[in-house]
């Protein structure tokens, strides 16, 4: 039994090798990079925003006064969103770093979103990530998905992308497809369809990000420090007074058409089996199969998968529901308040 493990543990480990190795060696698509001047401002967090000398980096820090983040100048109707992110080491129980799109600030009763959350770990196990897709306000139908990350994410930068047109969402992590959202008039208004800003942040999410909440940010590691590269904003922009009077599904057709007919918006075959192997592999929760949050109620948007929901079950990641239902507002994002609970050595290894 021992040499057969050994020879499994080495294939996983040459399979985790070459995807990090091709995924870092070049960037996933040959599309054009924005300087931070260029595209984004900054959000909150004082001096716990640090752009790089040349414009086109910059580093998120989380210390026990505040967290920090940045949003783009303009909103968008649909585009390709990207950025190459290096998370923080060691020890980041409770510490949540986010690349999204929201327009929460305009509809905070009935806002848009598409996230990347980047939920962190107790040091030595695995960081896991999650995405989500909220639409006019749908946060009590959150359509969270969360996977392990094949890759230690700490130690380089990788691209994480968010496409969103009129018709479907994909995200990708490096060029691997890992998740898609096909529009269906049974999602109604649960699919994002107004514009929306670009947002990245990096903020405590004691309350929930680790363990349901169960294992606190530790403030003896701060500062927690994510670094953002290879900005990415392609889409069409739109100014949210303009909008009122002109249309910018009228406005935008010809952005949109361009956008989905580029090379990340085409899900070859190959893509397509690179994306059932991610999930089949990393995925470790779908809102498809928690039946403590939505009992017997299966969304239009669901695929029951036999094997999915054995493995999710097996992970118990939809075993413990939340306290409660999480609002997503930017407000949270925001929040400067460091934890009232810090763990002790004990917990942390527990």
């Amino acid at each position: 039994m021992a040499p057969a493990k050994t020879t499994a543990g080495a294939i996983i480990a040459v399979f985790l090798f070459l995807f990090s190795a091709a995924a870092v060696a070049a960037p996933p698509f040959n599309v054009p990079t924005v300087s931070f001047s260029e595209g984004f401002s900054h959000l909150f967090g004082n001096d716990n925003l640090i752009r790089g000398a040349d414009d086109r980096s910059v580093r998120l820090t989380l210390n026990r006064y505040s967290g920090s983040g940045f949003i783009s100048t303009d909103l968008y109707d649909h585009g390709f969103f990207s950025a190459s992110i290096k998370l923080p080491k060691d020890y980041t129980a409770g510490v949540v770093v986010a690349f999204y799109t929201s327009n929460a600030d305009m509809f905070p009763r009935s806002h848009d979103e598409l996230d990347f959350e980047f939920l962190g770990n107790v040091k030595g196990k695995d960081w896991r990530i999650q995405t989500n897709i909220y639409g006019n306000g749908s946060t009590t139908r959150g359509r969270e998905e969360r996977y392990l990350v094949p890759f230690d994410p700490t130690q380089a930068a990788h691209s994480y992308s968010i496409l969103w047109t009129p018709d479907y969402i994909i995200f990708y992590i490096d060029d691997v497809p890992i998740r898609e959202v096909v529009r269906t008039e049974a999602m109604g208004g649960d699919f994002p369809s107004k514009p929306m800003s670009v947002y990245a942040t990096i903020w405590d999410g004691s309350s929930w990000a680790t363990a349901y909440g169960r294992i606190k940010i530790n403030y003896k590691y701060e500062p927690y420090v994510s670094e953002f590269t290879d900005l990415v904003l392609r889409g069409c922009r739109v100014d949210p007074i303009i909008q009122q009077a002109v249309e910018a599904a009228d406005r935008c057709a010809e952005s949109v058409e361009e956008l989905m007919s580029a090379d990340f918006a085409l899900l070859t075959p190959r893509k397509r089996a690179a994306m059932r192997r991610f999930r089949e592999r990393y995925m470790i929760y779908s809102f498809c199969y928690d039946q403590h949050r939505y009992a017997n109620f299966t969304l239009p948007d669901c695929d029951y998968v036999s094997p999915e929901h054995t493995r999710f079950g097996e992970w118990g990641d939809n075993k413990v529901p939340p306290k409660e239902i999480r609002s997503r507002s930017v407000s949270r994002r925001r929040s400067r308040r460091p934890s009232s609970v810090i763990p002790t050595g004990d917990e942390m290894l527990q």
